[in-house]
């Protein structure tokens, strides 16, 4: 356990239900994740709370969100409910990351809400006319599994989004959400804080080649959750591809 902590950076409470679910350990003495937080207060193991990037932080300042008025397109009251439940693949909610203000560079957030895999793309600006290149490079990379693999898209109303609806006319459904309601893109908005981790705001994403912004959101997919049973969000990905071919 100490080694899942250490070298992948996991929680606690991620190498506990990960570990449940491995046959290797099926005989091995494990403990639980209280058990396992216990440990590490009193010093019992060489990982500190000071190295767990998952140690729950509380933010008390105050959020300022800025974001167009103006709805963009289909507002997300209209997308069909059965999205909601997470239980059928495809379904994607899109955001981007700045970094540094004096900085160009942006990176293009998707998260799949049934699987929760992750990507994030660079962008030499944010703008639509980056995001559609980036959209459109995506397209050529799943080919025409593409509109399976994106069946809708929900954004919010930022203007780098503006042209969204066209360039995927006919291909993706795509809904914009409420303005000043980041919870209606709440998968999206918690992935983007766990990029955070390892690229902090006020960092100059120019400073980030495309090669390690994608070793980061790997990681990031290989991470347990709890919230699929500990399974890592790239096998479930894969699995819903491999239905697909």
């Amino acid at each position: 356990m100490h080694f899942l902590l250490a070298k992948h950076n996991w929680s606690p409470d991620a190498v506990v239900g990960f570990t449940s679910l491995q046959e290797e350990w099926k005989d091995r003495p494990t403990v639980s994740t209280k058990t396992l937080y216990n440990y590490i207060d009193l010093d019992v193991l060489r990982v500190r709370n000071i190295d767990l990037p998952m140690k729950l932080r509380r933010n008390t300042k105050t959020k300022r969100i800025r974001r167009n008025r103006r709805v963009l397109g289909i507002s997300i009251a209209e997308r069909p409910v059965e999205i909601e439940d997470r239980q059928e693949f495809g379904h994607w909610e899109i955001d981007t990351v700045e970094g540094q203000k004096s900085d160009d560079n942006a990176l293009l957030t998707l998260v799949e809400r049934k699987t929760r895999n992750y990507y994030a793309i660079l962008l030499d600006d944010q703008d639509h006319d980056s995001v559609d290149f980036a959209m459109n490079q995506l397209q050529e990379d799943f080919g025409e599994l593409f509109s399976k693999v994106f069946k809708t898209i929900t954004s919010d109303n930022g203007s780098e989004f503006s042209n969204l609806t066209k360039s995927l006319q006919g291909v993706t459904d795509v809904y914009f959400a409420r303005p000043y309601a980041p919870y209606e893109r709440g998968s999206n908005e918690r992935h983007n804080g766990l990029l955070r981790r390892y690229i902090p705001k006020g960092k100059a994403i120019s400073d980030y080649s495309t090669e390690s912004i994608q070793r980061i959101y790997q990681t990031m997919n290989q991470l347990p959750r709890k919230i699929l049973n500990y399974r890592q969000p790239a096998a479930l990905f894969e699995e819903e591809l491999a239905r697909l071919a």
